[in-house]
């Protein structure tokens, strides 16, 4: 059969590319702009994509067209698809047919952490041999693929809130039908599709009601959106995860070691009783959390406790999640997937823990609809007062008052609307022993490229002075 994918760019579309094409489809696709490490994996499975999204793509006709949630109407291709009479399907519904109505789905949804935990949770599975198919937002660098077809019966995938298509409004993940499920946490995003997090409360209720009986629902015991949630309606036995500090009651709790300030080294605890400890090269509170729900939803797969806590010592990470980029002039560039005020203020806060008093230029790309609709500008300079310097990227579209949004930061705050203005900007701030944080759910231009060629040119800068 031959798919032909509109969207195909984006890692979950990106994923049921590489799917179907180990399933033995012939695939080809179309996108406006691709960029690694999507690009990368659709060019080495040998997949043909065309730019655009002109009528044309779509001759001579494919068995199907799988059109992703990017596409609208008024598109060329959108109108010659529905004349044609073609038959096409959203991504969910297609993998939802094809692939998982025979497979036990392990589904981790929230509006955080998804893509960790996800990945986190396939390796875990992995290591015990199951051999897990998987469609990860996200490149989990044990796998170096962001989707697999896998061996039946697990398949585990992130489970986005986000709409369907034009054609179903849906959220995505009421169409995976999952056996176990991770609710990881709930806060307002996607203010282009949802009017209030009580609309998102109602999804995340839809896809609660279908869990079977005999399923489990892992969760975030300390999330009070979640236990609202739950609260509409539960016919799944719960099992909650939450620090031990928490107070929460959770079954699953875990605690960082004495001497791991960045929650690199924890100790796992089942209704209170050690399990095991962990350490890894993730960073963040937030991680440690993510462990706990992985191990959680692997125990109801069947993989033992110490089995899976055995796993994790091995867990390499994601691309674009606190990866290193490179080191040039004794400065450090990372690159992070950070969107939201919430995942900033995490981030931010492990790397300090990671590397103490050394200096953070935090650099953020306003990307995703929400942010470019002003609707986080409120809680943006909270999230980045853990830095030490920030810069903010301002398109001339952005749309809100960048610079009054961070005028809390005083003079530790910059702006810039251009991506080249900004590396050079950065270049000349930086001294030895400093780390970039570059966050953006995109490609921000090729910034961290650009900042690390400056930092390699010019001649080393001392640290700053004390005080």
């Amino acid at each position: 059969m031959h798919l032909h994918i509109l969207g195909i760019g984006g890692t979950f579309m990106g994923g049921i590319a590489a799917i179907a094409r180990a399933a033995g489809h012939r695939v080809t696709g179309s996108d406006r702009e691709l960029y690694p490490p999507m690009s990368s994996q659709l060019e080495a499975l040998g997949i043909q994509v065309v730019t655009g999204y002109q009528a044309a793509q779509l001759e001579p006709a494919p068995d199907i067209v799988v059109v992703g949630n990017v596409m609208t109407r008024g598109q060329p291709v959108i109108e010659a698809l529905l004349d044609s009479g073609l038959p096409y399907a959203s991504g969910p519904e297609w993998l939802a047919r094809e692939v998982l109505k025979d497979r036990w789905v392990l589904a981790v949804a929230g509006t955080h952490g998804k893509t960790t935990t996800a990945s986190i949770l396939a390796w875990i599975l992995e290591h015990a041999g199951l051999d897990p198919g998987f469609l990860i937002g996200g490149m989990p660098e044990n796998f170096g693929v962001s989707a697999r077809l896998g061996s039946a019966p697990f398949f585990v995938i992130e489970a986005d809130e986000y709409d369907t298509a034009f054609f179903d409004k849906r959220a995505k993940f009421v169409h995976y039908r999952p056996r176990t499920l991770i609710l990881n946490n709930l806060e307002y995003d996607h203010a282009d599709i949802y009017p209030d997090v009580g609309a998102i409360q109602r999804q995340f209720h839809h896809l609660v009601r279908i869990v079977p009986g005999s399923g489990r629902i892992v969760w975030n015991a300390a999330d009070a959106r979640l236990a609202e949630t739950l609260a509409m309606g539960c016919w799944t036995p719960l099992e909650g995860f939450a620090p031990e500090a928490g107070g929460s009651g959770a079954l699953w709790t875990a605690r960082p070691a004495a001497d791991a300030a960045d929650y690199s080294r924890f100790e796992v605890l089942e209704a209170g009783r050690a399990q095991g400890s962990v350490a890894w090269d993730l960073i963040g509170a937030h991680n440690m959390e993510n462990a706990l729900a992985a191990l959680a939803a692997a125990r109801h797969a069947g993989v033992a406790v110490p089995r899976a806590i055995g796993a994790m010592p091995a867990f390499r990470g994601i691309a674009r999640r606190m990866q290193l980029r490179g080191e040039a002039g004794g400065v450090r560039v990372y690159d992070d997937f950070a969107h939201h005020p919430t995942a900033i203020a995490a981030t931010i806060d492990a790397l300090r823990r990671r590397v103490g008093r050394a200096r953070i230029l935090a650099v953020l790309e306003p990307r995703s609809n929400t942010m470019r609709m002003g609707v986080h500008q409120h809680t943006l300079a909270p999230a980045l007062a853990g830095a030490d310097e920030v810069w903010l990227y301002t398109p001339p579209d952005l749309g809100w008052d960048a610079r009054a949004a961070l005028a809390a930061l005083g003079a530790r705050a910059h702006a810039s609307a251009d991506v080249d203005a900004l590396a050079s900007a950065l270049a000349g701030a930086a001294h030895a022993g400093d780390h970039v944080l570059v966050m953006s759910n995109g490609g921000f231009g090729g910034l961290h490229g650009k900042l690390l060629a400056q930092l390699g040119k010019r001649a080393p800068r001392a640290d700053p002075p004390a005080g």
